[in-house]
């Protein structure tokens, strides 16, 4: 049995490389979306109400609660968190000893602090599964940091301790959730779109933030969309219950066809730290033979076999054939596909009616939980086989209560998190243990599970609907107001954004789906920009100087509705073409009646002053100086700057880790300092010895076993 402590690490990094992502995009931010003069101001969400302390961090978990202990007001601890969040990420994402269980709770615990406040800006799918899986990052890191020594190579069991793999399995269930509900819920919707296979010929320039190969993308021949469409239905619904399948090919098959989704979504769609995030759940699939396999010693495997070994990987290769077999089978008949040998194409369309799905949903919403239990259950057994071959009473007891405590974690996560699986089939949720439904309400603000389903229906089917911005000083000449992300003027290229996301812009891209009454902080971005507010205006463009008012602000703004389109092959200098629609917001100004009766509708207006806090404060005078650095650099750009920063630092700590090679130490020096051979080196030399020639010892470090 491979083990999984790579994978483990390689996951704890990632989790950390996200969380500093998502830390550092958000403090970018605060003070135009949360500020005393930003959009939402968060300290607006935070007020006591008369309860007790410990009852009130239950009902609000946020550690902002103790920020006026430390002189600060709600957007200054905001800034703190997002502040130590990121250097605590980043110094978890370097050195291996601060991948402990401590350094993880913590970075939970700031994001779901900042998530409290965060309201509608920080309450998208992404910002939920970070929290799932950082959580989940807290089970598995190590209680204390370990050295290298101790670890068992090649994924051996020794130094390993018996309860490590059960949280990680959460991981791959997670995955598996993530998954198969993203690929069920397109169905579900019945979006024809999705129904007709058409969803990719709408798809690359409707998403909210394009990137350039979006528009080349975009003109590729409709059957190869309709057939991608298909390979998307292919990866998320049929492929991820083998991520439990026992076949390790199976698992790796499964894991590069998840990989190469995330890669093509990450060049076609600027999606922050999502793509990342699903790619580091992609490490609960892997193990150490795997990561640490080398193409030239893939033949040095033993010839000789038993025959119960043998059979059994005869059978494990029928089984993987037939699976194979399967999904080849299922794609074409339910997808009727059909090569047109003339016009060198590939033709779809669903054979299966929306009545014929949603029985088949109900037939294995169930059968998928009791997969999950049967894969939990072995991973149970194995823990506990694994206990049993820990030798010393005092270790033995140590291990089966941390064993006891994980198990547990584990099976009531795993309980928690059936219900908001079964969302997508009412049927099987009525009918889950009511235990689950009751331990789920209990937990469900710590954002321990979630249910997901991304992508659900294709909208902008007529057109990409924009809402562009307009401000006036006489009421009469417009000028728009010029973003720095999304679509706005028909001659600028989509620009590369992630793993930064502008939570502005893609709230933009939402209200534009409807009235702006569905979007109540779009009155006070109209409000702060009427006041000509600086941090929000640094949210629409980071240089002010390019900000069309930024000597005064407009007398009058209203805000007007287009419809976007990429641009033909062949129109120079244009990569949108644009349409008018409709009036989105009508023109207002300061004291205008229906911008105060907005504000009053939506609980909008400053009712109170926020209480001034003393400028003396050293803690808040560090975070102003921080803040009067960073502001310079666009959100973007700082956040591929620390990208840079990470991989320069993690070359030099290769090459500085670099065993010396033999040769260049003098002859004599390397026979002084080679250790003196020990009693046992003899048998591990026989051991060796039967290796076939072109596989010799001599090309394994010392330290690596086969």
């Amino acid at each position: 049995m491979a083990g999984s402590r790579l994978p483990r690490q390689l996951f704890l990094q990632g989790v950390a490389a996200v969380f500093m992502f998502a830390f550092a995009s958000l403090y970018t931010q605060i003070p135009g979306l949360y500020g005393a003069e930003g959009i939402l101001p968060a300290r607006k969400t935070l007020r006591p109400q008369g309860k007790g302390r410990w009852q009130q961090l239950w009902e609000t978990p946020t550690l902002l609660w103790e920020a006026p202990q430390l002189g600060l007001d709600t957007t200054q601890g905001l800034e703190l968190l997002s502040l130590l969040g990121t250097l605590l990420a980043l110094g978890a994402l370097l050195l291996r000893q601060l991948r402990t269980l401590l350094v993880y709770l913590l970075l939970w615990a700031a994001y779901l602090s900042a998530y409290q406040v965060g309201q509608v800006f920080l309450y998208f799918q992404w910002d939920s599964l970070l929290l799932e899986t950082g959580f989940l990052a807290v089970l598995v890191a190590p209680l204390r940091p370990r050295h290298h020594h101790k670890q068992a190579p090649q994924g051996g069991l020794a130094g390993a301790l018996p309860h490590e793999d059960l949280p990680f399995w959460l991981v791959r269930w997670l995955l598996f959730r993530l998954m198969f509900a993203s690929g069920v819920v397109k169905l579900t919707s019945r979006c024809p779109a999705w129904w007709g296979l058409t969803a990719l010929t709408y798809h690359y320039e409707t998403q909210c933030l394009p990137t350039p190969a979006s528009w080349f993308t975009h003109h590729l021949p409709v059957w190869l969309h309709k057939l991608c469409v298909v390979a998307t239905f292919l990866i998320e619904i049929a492929v991820p219950p083998l991520f439990f399948a026992p076949v390790r090919r199976l698992r790796l098959a499964a894991f590069y066809s998840q990989v190469l989704l995330q890669v093509l979504i990450i060049i076609t769609g600027n999606y922050n730290f999502f793509n990342l995030l699903t790619l580091v759940l992609t490490t609960a699939l892997l193990d150490d033979g795997h990561l640490t396999a080398t193409p030239g010693n893939s033949h040095c495997k033993k010839t000789a076999s038993s025959w119960p070994r043998t059979l059994l990987a005869v059978l494990s290769l029928l089984l993987e054939f037939t699976i194979y077999g399967l999904l080849a089978y299922g794609t074409v008949h339910y997808f009727g596909l059909e090569v047109d040998w003339e016009q060198h194409a590939v033709h779809s369309r669903t054979t299966f009616t929306f009545h014929q799905f949603s029985q088949w949903l109900k037939m294995v919403t169930l059968p998928t939980m009791w997969l999950g239990v049967a894969s939990l259950t072995w991973e149970l057994l194995t823990a506990l086989w694994r206990w049993t071959q820990v030798r010393g009473w005092p270790r033995r007891l140590c291990t089966a209560v941390q064993l006891l405590i994980f198990g547990t974690a584990t099976v009531a996560l795993f309980v928690i998190s059936l219900v908001p699986y079964s969302y997508m089939e009412p049927s099987t949720h009525g009918r889950l243990w009511t235990g689950a439904h009751r331990l789920f309400g209990t937990v469900e603000h710590l954002q321990l599970a979630n249910s997901y389903g991304l992508f659900r229906r294709m909208t902008g089917l007529g057109g990409r609907p924009e809402v562009v911005l307009e401000g006036s000083y006489d009421g009469h000449r417009w000028v728009e107001i010029e973003f720095m992300y999304k679509p706005g003027n028909v001659s600028r290229p989509p620009p590369i954004v992630a793993p930064h996301q502008p939570r502005l812009d893609w709230q933009m891209w939402f209200a534009a789906l409807g009235p702006h009454s569905h979007s109540p902080w779009f009155t006070g971005l109209v409000l702060r920009l009427l006041q000509g507010k600086e941090p929000v205006i640094r949210l629409i463009q980071n240089d002010v100087t390019k900000y069309p008012f930024h000597k005064q602000p407009p007398t009058y703004l209203r805000a007007q509705r287009y419809k976007y389109w990429f641009s033909h092959p062949g129109e120079q200098s244009q990569w949108w073409r644009r349409q008018w629609v409709e009036e989105f917001f009508p023109p207002v100004s300061l004291g205008d009646p229906t911008l105060d009766m907005l504000l009053r509708q939506f609980g909008l207006q400053d009712k109170s002053p926020p209480r001034a806090r003393s400028s003396s404060n050293t803690l808040a005078q560090a975070l102003h100086w921080v803040r009067r650095q960073l502001s310079p650099l666009e959100p973007s750009t700082l956040l591929w700057g620390l990208l840079a920063a990470v991989g320069a630092i993690r070359v030099v700590q290769a090459l500085h880790s670099r065993p010396h090679s033999p040769r260049s130490s003098p002859p004599g020096k390397e026979e002084k300092h080679r250790p003196a051979p020990k009693k046992d080196s003899g048998a591990a030399t026989k051991r060796a010895a039967p290796a076939p020639d072109n596989c010799t010892s001599s090309s394994q470090s010392p330290g690596r076993k086969k």
